[in-house]
């Protein structure tokens, strides 16, 4: 029999608390045994564990790393130096104003082996300003200039490769390759201001970084200088920074600020300085002629071209105007021209020596010399235009400036313009006296008559004059002279031997006449005795008819009457 409960199953067995068990026997009431039924339980699910996390996360640290290292990385660019001194792969920087932007990555010599080819691997951002067309490079290391010294920072840090971009904010085509600098650029592409070219003769103690004043202040420095297209003068560019860059105008004067200009004039000895770094390093100053400043004058636009002057004299001074040429025969010495001497007109300065030569003519075998000389037409003034209305169809300046001068006696002369030195010039002005000549002034160039120097002059009159001294009969004159200075000797001495004793015997006697006339005057003589007498008797006279002159002129009816009695005064109270 079983229990009134449900009847266990193999396999398991009853608990006291009337569950089975599996894996026992179930023991009954009766002592029997039976299989209890088995228990079973559901399979574990899977798990996964921690410590699978780590890679997970390492592998996306990994992808986020290489897809901001994507983002960042920008073009590769080459830069072509002539050396890549300081340079180190991986370690020098590419900056723009003091910001990486890029890190050197190879370094390699041209096919031509002329130049070094630099691989710069840039960032992605600021990039499309970087690549562009006019951007440059140069290796920043330390450097003494004249500007100062620059790069000092890089004695710790090592070289790095600076970056100047153009201003230009539109879109354009990348580069990849470009030229870099050797040396700093003077101005950077974002600097505000404006470029100017001087033409200049020559550069003087001119250099790259000198500074450029107005009104002494340094407000621009000297950029780049190059030969012009002729190799004849000097083209010097210059920045001024903004905002005074405005004050360059059309009317504005550059000249020559270098060095030490000493004078002398009449008011003692002159000297003009600039600043310490325009005496040492050179400058150039600007200015304009008239101190009111004009208020229809624009700025000069960019990259307008100024003449560069030597001194500030010559700057503010009228323009000259294209010069003409004129030529000039001497059949002296011109010793003391020199090139550049003045050629002047009653002391005005009219133009300029440039060639002196030494010429043949073969038809009088004769040799002369030739000046060629320049003359600036617009240094006349006024008169250059009223010169014009002489000779209205003439092209060239000199024919209607110089063809009516000449025929009124115009010459050029060679005067001395300093006895100490020797230096000489060429004066022009009128000579009355002058014989005519043949002046062509359809000629070009212009020959100019000329006339024998005052000194010259006064030579040929000196050698006329020795000439004539040469013709006396010096010789004959002289034989003349000594026999009557022979003649002359005997005549004094007879003289002497006749009319001396004479002489001496009257010198005597004068002496007695002398002595005798003494002792008549003097003071215990009976002479001097009587003339005292003879002068007090004058002196009693002269007294007498002084009164009666007096009592004349108060009764002058005693002439007729003669002269009244004496009357007694009246008595008191009668």
């Amino acid at each position: 029999m079983t229990d009134s409960g449900s009847p266990s199953q193999p396999g398991e067995q009853a608990t006291p608390d009337g569950q089975n068990t599996s894996g026992g026997v179930a023991v009954g009431a009766g002592g029997g045994s039976s299989v209890s039924k088995p228990l079973i339980k559901p399979r574990r699910s899977l798990r996964i564990s921690w410590i699978w996390l780590v890679p997970l996360v390492a592998a996306l640290i990994g992808a986020s790393l290489l897809v901001q290292s994507w983002v960042r990385t920008g073009p590769v660019i080459t830069i072509s130096f002539e050396s890549a001194q300081g340079l180190e792969v991986g370690q020098t920087k590419i900056r723009y104003k003091d910001v990486v932007v890029g890190v050197v990555t190879g370094v390699r010599v041209s096919h031509d082996r002329s130049r070094v080819l630099v691989k710069a691997q840039i960032d992605r951002e600021g990039s499309q300003y970087i690549t562009r067309k006019g951007t440059r490079f140069w290796v920043v290391r330390p450097r003494l200039a004249i500007s100062g010294i620059s790069g000092l920072n890089t004695l710790l840090s090592g070289p790095y490769i600076a970056v100047d971009t153009v201003r230009s904010n539109e879109d354009g085509p990348s580069v990849v390759h470009f030229v870099g600098l050797e040396k700093p650029p003077e101005v950077s592409n974002d600097r505000s201001g404006r470029r100017f070219t001087l033409h200049a003769e020559d550069l003087g103690s001119l250099e790259v970084g000198s500074p450029v004043y107005y009104r002494r202040i340094p407000v621009g420095r000297i950029i780049d200088y190059a030969l012009d297209k002729n190799g004849k003068a000097v083209d010097v560019h210059i920045f001024v920074d903004a905002p005074n860059d405005k004050f360059v105008t059309k009317d504005t004067r550059f000249w020559n600020a270098s060095g030490i200009n000493l004078s002398l004039g009449a008011s003692g000895v002159t000297i003009k300085t600039g600043s310490l770094a325009s005496v040492i390093a050179g400058g150039i100053a600007f200015g304009t002629p008239s101190d009111l400043p004009d208020p229809n004058d624009k700025p000069a636009p960019a990259n307008a071209v100024f003449t560069l002057a030597t001194s500030e004299a010559e700057a503010m001074a009228d323009p000259d105007g294209t010069p003409f040429r004129v030529d000039m025969i001497f059949h002296q010495s011109v010793r003391g021209l020199k090139l550049g001497a003045p050629i002047e007109f009653r002391g005005l300065n009219l133009g300029k020596v440039v060639d002196i030569d030494l010429e043949f003519e073969p038809k009088t075998i004769q040799f002369y010399v030739l000046v060629k000389a320049l003359l600036y037409p617009m240094r006349f003034g006024d008169a250059y235009e009223q010169m014009k209305e002489f000779e209205k169809n003439a092209a060239y300046p000199g024919q209607f400036l110089l063809g009516p001068l000449v025929k009124r006696g115009m010459r050029a002369q060679i005067q001395a313009a300093n006895l100490l030195t020797g230096q000489q010039i060429i004066a022009l002005d009128f000579f009355p006296d002058a014989p005519p000549v043949k002046f062509d002034s359809s000629k070009i160039p212009i020959e100019l008559p000329t006339i024998t120097g005052t000194f010259d002059r006064l030579q040929q009159q000196i050698s006329s004059i020795v000439s004539k001294i040469d013709a006396v009969p010096l010789a004959g004159i002289s034989s003349d002279l000594q026999a009557s200075l022979k003649t002359l000797n005997r005549t004094l001495k007879g003289i002497n031997g006749k009319v001396t004793p004479q002489a001496a015997a009257t010198l005597k006697s004068a002496q007695n006449a002398l002595d005798r006339v003494d002792g008549l005057l003097d003071q215990d003589s009976s002479t001097s005795n009587h003339v005292g007498q003879a002068l007090r008797e004058l002196t009693a006279a002269a007294k007498s008819l002084r009164a009666l002159a007096d009592y004349l002129r108060t009764n002058p009816s005693a002439l007729l009457r003669g002269r009244s009695a004496d009357t007694l005064p009246p008595a008191n109270g009668n």
